[in-house]
């Protein structure tokens, strides 16, 4: 994203009584000063219930699979093998299997600006505006989503390496911050690089971290509401490294900033994939994800709506413009996504979110990129993948 978080992206119990302990009593941004600690496991937070008392306590697996995955847990999705390794560690909890999409944006609006050249500078501006956007800052947004939520991963995924304890608390706050000032510097490097006299991807990327701050942390915590923190999610999955990308080489016009967050709608569905997975713990601690408002059934069908929805709409704006080859490459881009749709969401939503979600984000760049190009062509650079 200019981050997953530039404005983009992401997010990825016990069952003994005993692992509930009294809650944490520090849930405040994460400060400098925070006490070093030696690697242990976090406590398990359980929300009271204002309703009812709660006699039946949520079940997970104590440890991670038997079976676990080496390649799932460099690219930090379920399924991961347990490791020590504090690198291959650090690497799990930035996602990597979030940065494609984000990577994506930044080629599609360096594309969409109509000045970007195959020479050598402009490949390097887009490849430093891609580490900005996707190891960076979305590895950025991926730990500190994952430091607030580690009262929930101890409900759903305890094995995962804060609340099982594999990486300390030292740690990961040096991790948030590390991450956080390489993407700020990069954002700064690329104004100068650009010859800005405003620096737009710096300001980019310091929103970008606002909202990704304010998603996870209390007590804005704009994952609470569904509504409002997925739809904050996907927009950043789709507007901000396509901002990133197009202000990099050319001009960040209103018109692109309007269309990009009305295309985001669909991102609002792609964000939804990744509640199902914590629907126990998001229920458990009392947020509101679209999944535990509505039920399974009913969100997963809110999510693949919102997605489909949104691009047959932008299809049939391109054929009232007159862009008929455009409309028809978009049905065409969107067809397979249905297919996925039914072939694995639908039948089970947490099973298969990531075989789902990583060509479905990937496609909505593909597809947003035609409907908002200025010039209605196509680059060398651009949609043919």
């Amino acid at each position: 994203m200019a981050t997953s978080h530039l404005l983009a992206a992401a997010v990825t119990s016990s069952s003994s009584s005993a692992a509930f302990r009294r809650p944490l009593r520090r849930l405040s941004p994460p400060p400098l000063s925070l006490t070093l600690s030696r690697r242990r496991p976090f406590p398990v937070v359980r929300a009271a219930d204002a309703d009812a008392k709660e006699t039946t306590k949520p079940k997970a697996p104590e440890k991670a699979p038997a079976a676990g995955s080496s390649f799932n847990q460099l690219l930090g999705i379920k399924g991961a093998k347990e490791e020590s390794n504090i690198w291959k560690i650090r690497l799990q909890l930035t996602k990597p299997v979030t940065w494609p999409p984000l990577v994506w944006g930044v080629l599609c609006g360096a594309a969409a600006s109509g000045n970007f050249q195959w020479t050598v500078e402009d490949v390097a501006k887009s490849i430093v505006c891609m580490l900005m956007s996707g190891p960076c800052l979305t590895g950025y947004t991926q730990t500190i989503n994952d430091w607030y939520d580690r009262d929930i991963d101890a409900i759903n995924e305890p094995y995962r390496p804060i609340p099982s304890g594999a990486i300390s608390e030292n740690e990961v706050i040096t991790q948030i911050w590390v991450l956080l000032l390489a993407g700020l510097g990069l954002g700064a490097l690329l104004d100068v690089w650009a010859g800005h006299d405003y620096p737009i991807i710096f300001y980019l990327a310091l929103g970008g971290s606002l909202l990704s701050y304010i998603y996870s942390a209390p007590p804005l915590k704009l994952k609470q509401n569904g509504w409002i923190g997925n739809f904050a999610l996907g927009a950043s999955y789709i507007g901000l490294p396509w901002w990133a990308g197009q202000a990099l080489f050319g001009t960040l016009t209103p018109d692109i900033v309007v269309l990009t967050c009305l295309y985001s709608i669909a991102g609002l569905g792609i964000a939804i994939v990744n509640d199902f997975k914590s629907i126990e713990g998001d229920r458990t601690l009392g947020l509101q994800s679209l999944p535990v408002a509505f039920g399974m059934d009913t969100a997963k069908w809110i999510c693949v709506g919102a997605i489909d929805i949104t691009q047959l709409s932008v299809a049939g704006y391109l054929l009232s413009t007159g862009k008929l080859y455009y409309a028809l490459a978009l049905l065409g881009l969107t067809i397979p996504q249905v297919i996925l749709q039914f072939q694995y969401f639908l039948k089970d939503p947490v099973k298969y979110d990531v075989k789902y979600q990583t060509p479905r984000s990937t496609a909505a760049h593909k597809s947003s990129y035609m409907s908002l190009h200025p010039a209605g062509k196509f680059h060398s650079l651009a949609i043919e993948h």
